[in-house]
C-alpha cells in the first residue's frame, strides 16, 4: 500500500498528528492525500499514566484510556486516515519515491514518514540508527535517545515527533509536537505557505 504520508506510533505524537492532518480533509491541497497511522501502542507511555495536570483533561483520566478513545476519535471523526494495528515497524529505508516501511506483516511505502514512537533505547526500527544520539532533555541514568533532528525535521520528508524528537515526557509537549509536524507537512503540501487547520463554531 502507498501513502503520502505515514505516521509510525500510536501514542500522544502520533495520534495527535494524525489528527491535525487528517481534520485538513476539505482544503484543496490534501485532495487525494493518502494518509496513514501504524498505532503500535505496546511501549507507549501511556499505558500506565495518570493525568492530574493536563489543561482540559478531567482529573484523574488515565494515559491507557486516552490511547484507545484516540483511536476511536481518529476513526470516528477522520474515518480517512487508514489505521494500521497489530503491526510492529521493523524497518525505514529510502527508495526514489520516498520509503519503505517494513512491519512484521506488511510492506508499505511513503513519501513521508513521521516517526512518534518512545524515546527509550529499546527502540528498534532498522535503517534509524545512524540519527540516534543521547536524549538531551532527560537524565542520564535513564539512557534515553532521541533521533538527531532540526525543528522535527530528520532529513527531506523524514520527521520525528514527541520524545523521540528531543522533548521532555509531557502528555501536552508530545501532543504538540505532533500537531507542529502536522502543520509542518500540510504547509509543505501547501506549496510552501504556513498553514494551519482550525475548526470554528
Amino acid at each position: 500500500m502507498n501513502f503520502d504520508a505515514l505516521i509510525i506510533g500510536g501514542g500522544a505524537a502520533g495520534l495527535s498528528c494524525a489528527l491535525v492532518l487528517g481534520s485538513a480533509k476539505n482544503k484543496p491541497f490534501t485532495e487525494g492525500k493518502r494518509i496513514g497511522i501504524i498505532t503500535h501502542q505496546k511501549t507507549s507511555h501511556l499505558q500506565n499514566a495518570l493525568f492530574n495536570n493536563v489543561l482540559g483533561l478531567q482529573p484523574g483520566t488515565l494515559g491507557s484510556d486516552i490511547l484507545e478513545q484516540g483511536k476511536d476519535q481518529l476513526n470516528s471523526v477522520y474515518p480517512h486516515i487508514n489505521q494500521i494495528d497489530n503491526e510492529k515497524v521493523v524497518s525505514v529505508t529510502k527508495n526514489n519515491e520516498g520509503f519503505t516501511i517494513e512491519t512484521n506483516k506488511n510492506t508499505y511505502n511513503s513519501k513521508i514518514v513521521v516517526i512518534a514512537v518512545g524515546y527509550t533505547n529499546l527502540m528498534t526500527i532498522n535503517g534509524l540508527e545512524s540519527y540516534i544520539e543521547p536524549h538531551p532533555r532527560a537524565v542520564i541514568e535513564k539512557d534515553r535517545i532521541w533521533l538527531k533532528n532540526t525543528d522535527h525535521l530528520i532529513e527531506k520528508n523524514l520527521y520525528v515527533a514527541g520524545t523521540l524528537a528531543g522533548w521532555r515526557s509531557q502528555f501536552a509537549i508530545a501532543s504538540g509536537s505532533g500537531a507542529h509536524v502536522a502543520t509542518d507537512i500540510l504547509t509543505l503540501w501547501n506549496n510552501g505557505k504556513h498553514t494551519k487547520v482550525h475548526d470554528k463554531i
